[in-house]
């Protein structure tokens, strides 16, 4: 028998947005974000919104061909279960094919549980631990006499915590870190290698950085080398942060049993989800050890849902990256509004956005907008370790 909350249609369509300025780091060059939007519509008329992150081939073949039939006709409020279901259809030894694609739909089922309560999101979560919730400034200029020019700027809006990318060459990633911090004396300042040195490099350029107070160093070595990573905080003061090592549940705990982290950074999307970012932070908490999120240049209902998040954990400690001013546009009614390095958590029912249908369509994507490879260096690609 259905009832109200049964799932009888999903639509679903990416979508790219421009940046103002292309993303730039030591594995790749982006012009864009692309996402993937997912509509979950049930029997009552209720509709729910989910985004997720779209940069691999993979991500909307496995919510066309796996998530979406074995969807519908189920109840939207069995997130749990549902969630293991989709697992179940040969992804308990291949999670991070899954996730991303789960997220999205995962996301619009929570949609429909806040609407259905005619409640936001983190108040069924347990409240507003925190709000507002502060973000980065994202800085991906590889120039030190520009991030030198942005570092002041972001001070000066507001952000009281800085983020560089480095990774790209020894003597650039000194002199990037430098010139943020000369700029910004008092910021927090985060650098993100992603993945790009070997561990002896990691040895020389953290004796090195040290004098720079940094935040923390984001995933220095290649997502697989947690033993490294744990040698690495043996040795240095400047906290180890991880990010492309801590996709699911099992990651995180894993990373916490190798002593890896001092930091983790999470996302939904490459978690599978909402529940499962919770999960995985309540493992970190267990720890002692805070949490905060991974930007994927998120678009309006996936900035919703990190600040939904971001205001009921109680270890998300640090400030939220996030990438909304690169952006040249989005697909909701009311964008996020900055208002001194901050975002306000939605207080409408579920999410609390409403989707722009015309931006929706303006932006509609065949493919995936050039996500790694960098169009003006045919002959490059990306190698990790870099150096």
């Amino acid at each position: 028998m259905s009832s109200a909350t049964t799932i009888v249609k999903i639509e679903h369509q990416m979508v790219f947005i421009p940046f103002h300025k292309a993303a730039e780091w030591a594995a790749g060059k982006r012009p864009g974000t692309t996402r993937l939007i997912v509509q979950v519509h049930t029997a009552d008329g209720t509709i729910g919104i989910g985004e997720t992150i779209c940069l691999w081939e993979f991500v909307e073949p496995v919510l066309a061909r796996t998530i979406i039939p074995l969807a519908i006709g189920a109840d939207a409020c069995d997130i749990e279960k549902l969630c293991r279901k989709m697992e179940g259809a040969g992804y308990y030894h291949h999670g991070r094919a899954l996730v991303a694609a789960l997220a999205g739909f995962e996301m619009a089922l929570w949609d429909i549980v806040g609407k259905q309560a005619g409640m936001p999101l983190y108040k069924l979560w347990g409240g507003a631990y925190r709000n507002p919730i502060p973000l980065i400034a994202y800085l991906q200029a590889s120039d030190p006499q520009q991030i030198a020019h942005e570092s002041a700027a972001a001070v000066a809006d507001g952000f009281e915590t800085i983020k560089v990318k480095i990774g790209m060459s020894p003597d650039s990633d000194l002199e990037i870190v430098q010139a943020a911090r000369t700029a910004a004396p008092h910021a927090k300042l985060r650098a993100d290698v992603n993945g790009a040195w070997t561990i002896g490099t990691a040895k020389r350029m953290l004796r090195k950085l040290e004098q720079y107070d940094l935040e923390y160093v984001e995933q220095p070595l290649p997502l697989e080398d947690l033993s490294g990573h744990a040698h690495l905080r043996k040795l240095f003061s400047t906290p180890i942060a991880l990010d492309e090592s801590a996709y699911t549940m099992q990651d995180v705990l894993a990373i916490i049993r190798a002593e890896a982290a001092d930091v983790i950074l999470l996302d939904p999307h490459q978690a599978g989800g909402l529940l499962r970012c919770r999960k995985a932070a309540a493992i970190a908490e267990a720890a002692g050890i805070p949490v905060t999120f991974h930007s994927g240049a998120e678009l309006g209902f996936s900035t919703a849902a990190y600040l939904h998040l971001a205001a009921a954990l109680p270890n998300l400690m640090l400030a939220v990256d996030n990438q909304q001013s690169n952006l040249t546009d989005d697909i909701v009614d009311e964008p996020h509004r900055l208002e001194r390095g901050c975002l306000r958590v939605p207080n409408g029912a579920g999410l609390g956005m409403q989707l722009n249908h015309q931006k929706l369509e303006r932006y509609r994507a065949e493919q995936i907008g050039q996500p790694y490879l960098d169009v003006d260096r045919p002959d490059w690609f990306p190698t990790k370790p870099q150096y």
